[in-house]
């Protein structure tokens, strides 16, 4: 699947959204990627994680931090017949839990949906390499990072878009209201 294909994709499904965003990460944004509305179709959603399975060879088990990513995780754990796990964060830091494990030498693929600051894959990074896993990769659908990230990301499609700390956004600024479509909502 080609970046013009996947831009298609997301495109059809109404999941490219312009205005005020308040992103997982905090910060604010003038777009957003509802990636919920391409995951919705199993059809869309299989091409997709087919085409992030084919990136790596060899998947053991993949890895994916919670909630979010989840079915996008399993999906691509379907396509490379591979195992399924989440990481759930526990008190500060992420953690596999449920009985989840992987071990020494495994090859696991960390999935994320949306890449923005990176912290949420990285932590998963971090943690399956502190249990001794081969680490392959970070596969995301969306990266927005606006530096790279401390890790291997390849991702689906490079989304640029502005993001800003809240006290420096100019859409505040400028009273427009803000939206949080994600998992994380205001107060």
């Amino acid at each position: 699947m080609t970046p013009a294909e996947a831009t298609v994709l997301f495109e059809r499904a109404g999941a490219m959204l312009s205005g005020h965003f308040l992103l997982s990460s905090g910060r604010h944004s003038d777009r957003y990627v509802q990636k919920a509305r391409v995951l919705e179709d199993p059809v869309s959603a299989m091409d997709l994680a087919r085409e992030m399975a084919s990136w790596y060879g060899r998947i053991e088990a993949v890895v994916a931090p919670a909630v979010g990513a989840i079915p996008l995780g399993f999906a691509v754990a379907l396509a490379a017949q591979a195992r399924s796990l989440f990481a759930e964060r526990e008190t500060e830091r992420m953690a596999l839990r449920r009985g989840f494990a992987v071990g020494p030498g495994e090859r696991v693929l960390v999935v994320e949906d949306v890449v923005t600051t990176g912290a949420s894959a990285g932590e998963v990074w971090d943690l399956v390499g502190d249990l001794g896993a081969e680490r392959l990769g970070v596969a995301a659908l969306i990266d927005r990072t606006a530096t790279p990230p401390a890790f291997p990301l390849r991702a689906v499609l490079r989304v640029e878009a502005a993001t800003w700390d809240p006290a420096a956004c100019p859409l505040c600024r400028e009273g427009r209201p803000i939206d949080s479509p994600g998992s994380r909502h205001l107060a």
